[in-house]
C-alpha cells in the first residue's frame, strides 16, 4: 500500500469472470470501523489523473473509493489522448444521436479518414448496448470485491460515473440489486426496459448545453416513476458536457461543479448513511 496526499491507496487487479480489471483504491485516513464505499466510473479517457483525484476526494470525505478501468487491455491501448482527439474532431461533424445507434456508428467510422477509423471502431464498441451490458457485470464484480474488504460496510456501496461512466453507473444499478445509491454525471439513460430492475436511489446531474444527453432525461424520469423507483436530477444552465472535469478548461464550469459536489455528498449522506 502506498500513500497519496496523506491517504492510503493502492492499485489492484479484480477478477471479473473472463478477465481482470486494473483498479485504483483510495482509503480514508485514520477512520476506524467499516466505511461506505463508492465506485468511480471513468470517462472515455480511462482512469486518468482526474479520476484518481476524484477518488481521493471521496476518500477524504470518509469513503473507500474504487476507480476500476473498464478499458483494461487493448481498448486502453487504442484510446490514447491523441486518438481521442481525432475522434472528437470526427464527432464534431456528426449528429449527437450517432453514438446511440451501433449500425450508424459503424457506417460513420468506415466513412472517416484511415487514421480515425481504429479509435472510432473502439468507441463504437464501447457504446454498443451489448458491450455496455458486459461492462455492467464487470462493475458488479467490483462492488462484490469491495464488499469483501474489511474496511467496507457491504450494505453501503454506491457508484458515480462521468460521461461514459455516467451511462455505466446507471447500467450497474440495473444488474446489482444491492447497490444503494448511483450518481449519473451527464451520462446516457440505461435501456428503459431495464429500469424496473433498479433498486438504488439515483441522482442525475446534467449540463443545460448538453442537449444530446440532457434532452433525453425526462424519458428516464418517467420510466423510473412508472417503476416506483427513486430518481431526482438537476440541470445546470450554461454548463456543457463534462462540466465537472477541472482538467478540461474548455468545458469545466466551476460554479456548477462545486454545487454538484455538494449535492453528491448530501445524496450519499442520506442514501449511504455516510
Amino acid at each position: 500500500m502506498t500513500r497519496g496526499q496523506g491517504m492510503p491507496e493502492r492499485d489492484v487487479r479484480i477478477p471479473t469472470g473472463d478477465r481482470e480489471l486494473d483498479c485504483f483504491l483510495a482509503f480514508p485516513e485514520g477512520v476506524a470501523g467499516r466505511r461506505p464505499a463508492v465506485v468511480i466510473i471513468h470517462e472515455i479517457f480511462g482512469v486518468d489523473a482526474h479520476i484518481r483525484q476524484v477518488a481521493r476526494r471521496f476518500a477524504a470525505e470518509g469513503y473507500v473509493a474504487a476507480a476500476p478501468n473498464l478499458f483494461t487491455g487493448e481498448i486502453q491501448q487504442v484510446l490514447t489522448p491523441q486518438n481521442i482527439g481525432l475522434a472528437m474532431q470526427a464527432f464534431a461533424q456528426a449528429p449527437p444521436e450517432l453514438r446511440r445507434n451501433p449500425e450508424r456508428m459503424r457506417e460513420f467510422a468506415e466513412s472517416q479518414p484511415p487514421e480515425r477509423r481504429p479509435v472510432l471502431a473502439v468507441l463504437g464498441r464501447i457504446t454498443n448496448p451489448v458491450q455496455q451490458g458486459a461492462f455492467a457485470h464487470d462493475l458488479r464484480s467490483v462492488t462484490q470485491y469491495l464488499r469483501t474488504l474489511p474496511e467496507v460496510d457491504p450494505a453501503r456501496v454506491g457508484s458515480v460515473g462521468f460521461c461514459f461512466g455516467g451511462a455505466m453507473t446507471a447500467r450497474l444499478a440495473t444488474v446489482d440489486p444491492d447497490l444503494r445509491a448511483a450518481v449519473i454525471f451527464y451520462g446516457q439513460n440505461p435501456p428503459l426496459d431495464e429500469v424496473p430492475r433498479i433498486r438504488a436511489s439515483v441522482l442525475g446531474l446534467y449540463g443545460g448545453e448538453d442537449h444530446g444527453i440532457t434532452d433525453t432525461v425526462p424519458e428516464f424520469e418517467a420510466a423510473m416513476k412508472k417503476a416506483g423507483q427513486r430518481f431526482r436530477y438537476h440541470v445546470y444552465p450554461g454548463a456543457k458536457h463534462a462540466f465537472f472535469n477541472d482538467t478540461r478548461p474548455q468545458v469545466y464550469h466551476r460554479e456548477s461543479a462545486e454545487d454538484a459536489w455538494k449535492r453528491v455528498l448530501g445524496f450519499y449522506a442520506t442514501d449511504l448513511k455516510a
